[in-house]
């Protein structure tokens, strides 16, 4: 969400980058996430709704569905209760990267669900990568 509304920062970057529809950097994120964000849009910035729906289909994320209870299980009580479809959803998507601005939320993820999956914050995301893409890009 923050990055819908500063025309700068790490998370800014992301959106943009994603915007570009790149072959080799895509985004996914859980009906979850989309649900939350119209929520405290609605209560917090309801003059932006319009500009979020405008924005969201140019990022082409793939929408994970809202996980099974059954998935959940093995993350209950090892994060807070609000991320855990946010995780189970990542997981679901087999995602490498879990970009977050409370990466502290998820210390306590056991690690076997995540083995490959890396959870980021957005600078720590685009100061890793972002150079890689602009190489891409430029070549």
């Amino acid at each position: 969400m923050s990055g819908l509304f500063s025309d700068k920062g790490a998370p800014r970057i992301i959106l943009d980058l994603l915007c570009l529809n790149l072959p080799f950097l895509s985004g996914m994120t859980g009906k979850y996430n989309l649900i939350e964000v119209e929520r405290n849009l609605k209560n917090k910035l309801p003059e932006a709704l319009p500009i979020y729906h405008e924005y969201l289909p140019k990022l082409g994320l793939e929408i994970i569905p809202m996980p099974h209870p059954d998935k959940v299980l093995g993350i209950k009580g090892h994060i807070h209760r609000k991320d855990v479809p946010v995780y189970v959803s990542a997981v679901i998507g087999e995602a490498d990267f879990l970009v977050t601005g409370d990466k502290k939320g998820f210390i306590k993820v056991p690690r076997k669900p995540r083995a490959k999956m890396k959870i980021v914050t957005p600078a720590e995301f685009v100061q890793k990568f972002l150079p890689e893409i602009l190489r891409r890009i430029i070549t």
